[in-house]
């Protein structure tokens, strides 16, 4: 049930910051003073990652934003899951709309990332989502189930463990606009009864599913309280002193 359920926290910093901007929003997690009750993860671009991880303080720990499917080889830009996990890198975050959109990211590759990802030991933070037609549509369960079937199909129904599910909106991301509570309560409430029908109503019950789109320190607490909001993935607040305050919100 929710309660048994680790509020999660991700922040994705994108392809922004520099060392002297990555090094002051580090110092100031340090002083954040969390208390460990909430999961808290921070993706800095992959040319920090290292520089971050040895000087971010527990409990908040480290993702990248992307990974490749094989372990080593001629593929000239990407970075393999094993390396991350060598690097003490132990999440990363795939299928984000933009890679899927900008990228090419389709739902079979970010399956196959996922699979990859797990089997280099990582956790991950798989992103899901509907754009705004298909929104007014009506088809957003559709979509949204069509991107996890892709990596239930790839992946053991014991390593939905090691996954976070992020529903991220594509039309409310970095755009201002974000899903009412009732529109992000009611796909997410969504999500967990497909997961109770495709894999087991006790993954159903323990996975978490965060909302992306837009979060920031005024609409945090609110949306934290719909029952199958189970964290975040915050996008430009993550950059800005506000996110403190996100990381330490509480369901009531």
């Amino acid at each position: 049930m929710a309660g048994q359920r680790k509020f999660f926290v991700g922040g994705n910093f994108k392809m922004n910051g520099s060392v002297k901007m990555i090094k002051s929003i580090v110092d100031e997690l340090n002083k954040g003073a969390f208390d460990g009750s909430n999961d808290i993860v921070v993706a800095p671009p992959a040319i920090y990652l290292l520089g971050v991880k040895d000087s971010l303080k527990e409990p908040v720990q480290v993702a990248a934003q992307n990974c490749f499917t094989e372990s080593s080889g001629a593929f000239t830009g990407e970075i393999s899951p094993n390396q991350l996990k060598d690097a003490d890198i132990h999440w990363v975050i795939l299928g984000h709309s933009e890679r899927r959109s900008l990228f090419g990211d389709t739902d079979n590759l970010v399956a196959d990332k996922t699979k990859a990802a797990i089997a280099a030991g990582l956790s991950v933070i798989a992103c899901i989502g509907e754009s705004l037609e298909e929104r007014e549509k009506g088809v957003t369960n559709q979509v949204v189930e069509r991107q996890l079937e892709a990596i239930a199909a790839a992946i053991q129904p014991d390593d939905w463990k090691k996954i976070v599910i992020a529903y991220e909106p594509v039309w409310a991301i970095g755009t201002g606009k974000v899903a009412t509570v009732q529109q992000a309560q009611e796909t997410h409430a969504d999500i967990r009864k497909w997961l109770a029908k495709r894999i087991s109503p006790e993954a159903a019950d323990s996975i978490r599913i965060i909302y992306g789109g837009s979060v920031n320190g005024k609409n945090s607490s609110e949306l934290a309280q719909a029952a199958d909001i189970d964290g975040f993935l915050v996008g430009g607040a993550s950059l800005k002193p506000e996110f403190i305050d996100i990381c330490k919100v509480k369901k009531a």
